[in-house]
């Protein structure tokens, strides 16, 4: 299934400019929250076919919110990609174990995540 719909999440008004603004000249359609619970709205209004979720965030975690996420039969199948400041491997291999399919750090070099973004769709 080609992606088409993005759910940006990340507490960052900067970050989410640039992502939603990379992603539209790419013709994503791109909705965005700004912590879980704005998150799980998004989903609960209109399924993306993928999700690019910030770690650092307050309360729910970008960790947790993935395990939620890739946990919950409702949201079967949807890929994640983790995009993150934190760059350690342990980091990676975490944010993996949590369901995500790919792990970028940022800054967000915009083709690295295009590429990353067309291999799973």
């Amino acid at each position: 299934m080609p992606i088409t719909k993005v759910l940006v999440v990340d507490d960052s008004k900067t970050e989410l400019m640039f992502l939603t603004d990379l992603l539209h000249k790419n013709g994503y359609a791109v909705r965005t929250a700004e912590n879980a619970d704005d998150a799980f709205r998004r989903l609960e209004e209109e399924r993306p076919d993928l999700i690019l979720m910030d770690v650092v965030m307050p309360g729910q975690n970008g960790f947790q919110l993935t395990r939620s996420i890739t946990r919950d039969p409702r949201y079967e199948g949807l890929p994640i990609i983790i995009c993150t400041s934190k760059s350690q491997e342990t980091d990676r291999v975490w944010g993996m174990r949590q369901g995500a399919r790919d792990y970028i750090t940022k800054p967000v070099e915009p083709r690295e995540l295009l590429a990353k973004i067309r291999a799973i769709g």
